[in-house]
């Protein structure tokens, strides 16, 4: 797990930046009501897609548990940001109108928790909307996925979206849409995929990160084609599930 104080400065330029920001803001948009007044978001990191979270009439607000995090995403949003574990949100029941997660719930090991928060800050008629098999979205069918994928398994996902519709049932949050959008400057390259993999990432879905089969898949990877060239972007998924009452 990153240490997001550490990582807050240089993350979004490691992220995809505004043009990624920029779509998920817009994606989430279209699912929330024009009647909607306030926006939560959890997990806001350093604000980018939050500050983007914007129309007229909206009040948006923030919430991350990293300090480092929140501290750069109130630079951008102003005051309206706190700091607070997302499974216990530092709201009072029915405070918003609507709450968003992005890129949030596969980082949640306790994401039940997470949905049950959303739900209990919600108002009767708000809508939770958030990202759901965001890992997943990394497989674009390209020849880094062909090496890969017979060594992935996304059954233990935390925001695996069966997971989340069943947890979202359970906390009064019925289905009312979806979206897609495109995580711009995230496509991979077998370099870079070599060399996460070697130095023990993508554990949500690859359960021997250091061991002898790690170190051939990189091996793999450094034979492909284009070492440098990014394979095309993923592409991300959104639900959106209204609080019924």
């Amino acid at each position: 797990m990153l240490d997001y104080d550490r990582e807050a400065d240089a993350y979004d330029a490691t992220r995809g930046g505004v043009p990624r920001a920029e779509a998920a803001a817009a994606a989430v948009l279209g699912l929330v009501p024009d009647r909607a007044r306030t926006l939560l978001d959890i997990g806001c990191g350093t604000g980018l897609v939050t500050e983007r979270l914007r129309r007229p009439g909206l009040r948006v607000l923030g919430c991350d548990g990293s300090y480092g995090m929140a501290r750069k995403a109130a630079g951008r949003i102003g005051g309206f940001v706190v700091l607070g574990d997302v499974t216990r949100l530092p709201l009072h029941d029915a405070a918003v109108d609507a709450v968003s997660a992005v890129w949030l719930l596969h980082l949640v090991p306790r994401s039940e928790a997470a949905v049950a928060e959303a739900a209990r800050v919600l108002r009767p008629g708000g809508v939770f909307v958030t990202t759901v098999d965001k890992d997943a979205g990394h497989d674009v069918d390209s020849d880094i996925d062909t090496v890969l994928r017979p060594h992935r398994s996304f059954a233990a996902a935390s925001d695996r979206a069966d997971r989340i519709e069943r947890y979202a049932a359970a906390h009064g949050l019925r289905p009312t849409g979806g979206a897609e959008f495109t995580g711009h400057g995230q496509g991979r390259t077998p370099r870079g995929a070599a060399t996460a993999l070697s130095a023990g990432r993508f554990r949500s879905w690859f359960t021997d990160p250091h061991g002898a089969t790690a170190r051939a898949l990189a091996g793999r990877l450094a034979l492909l084609p284009g070492q440098d060239t990014r394979r095309p972007d993923p592409s991300y998924t959104l639900r959106a599930f209204r609080k019924e009452g």
